[in-house]
């Protein structure tokens, strides 16, 4: 918990610097975020050109802003606000109410078996498209409290600031999400994966 304090405090220091013109701490918040960024929205989006267009338009939002930055809240929820914003935005556009999660997103990096193992490897490329194909069964509230929880670990009160609703309301969407998903993902120990 202090590590992420302090990262935290790391991360608000360094937008108030970039706020102020140091554009070397813009790149260090860029390249501390991008990757849990671009894995939501590829995500939350299910094409990842969309996503990379969304992605670029965050970025441009965050730059275009900067002197208007308070800090209010961690740079973490201030950057999820502003994609859900962009994400709104482009379902809005498109007439598009409903997304799926895509397992086309060969360049959003996921966990490497820590093995090196083969078997392991592809047991852990099976269980990544079981994921998202258990994602996609979730209502979009559902899905995207889960992801902002898995790839932000923002609080329930910040995920509920990002999408306007309450901190019970999220509470309950990643209660049903997670329900939904333990039904639909195999348990290790039900595989024979026990740690024993």
């Amino acid at each position: 918990m202090l590590e992420t304090m302090a990262a935290e405090l790391n991360d608000t220091a360094l937008m108030l610097r970039y706020r102020d013109g140091d554009v070397d701490a813009f790149e260090a918040l860029y390249n501390r975020h991008r990757g849990a960024l671009f894995r939501y929205l590829v995500r939350r989006i299910g094409n990842q050109a969309f996503a990379e267009d969304i992605f670029q338009e965050v970025w441009s939002r965050i730059i275009r802003n900067r002197k208007s930055y308070r800090p209010s809240a961690k740079f973490t929820t201030y950057m999820f606000h502003i994609a859900h914003n962009c994400s709104v935005d482009h379902y809005r556009r498109s007439g598009k109410h409903d997304v799926v999660v895509s397992d086309q997103d060969d360049s959003v990096p996921e966990p490497a078996a820590s093995t090196g193992n083969p078997v392991a490897a592809a047991e852990a490329s099976e269980m990544c498209k079981t994921l998202t194909d258990a994602l996609n069964t979730l209502p979009v509230e559902q899905r995207e409290a889960f992801l902002l929880h898995e790839e932000s670990g923002l609080t329930l009160e910040e995920i509920g600031n990002i999408t306007g609703v309450g901190r019970e309301t999220v509470k309950s969407r990643l209660r049903y999400a997670l329900g939904k998903l333990r039904q639909c993902v195999p348990r290790p120990e039900a595989a024979g994966m026990n740690d024993d």
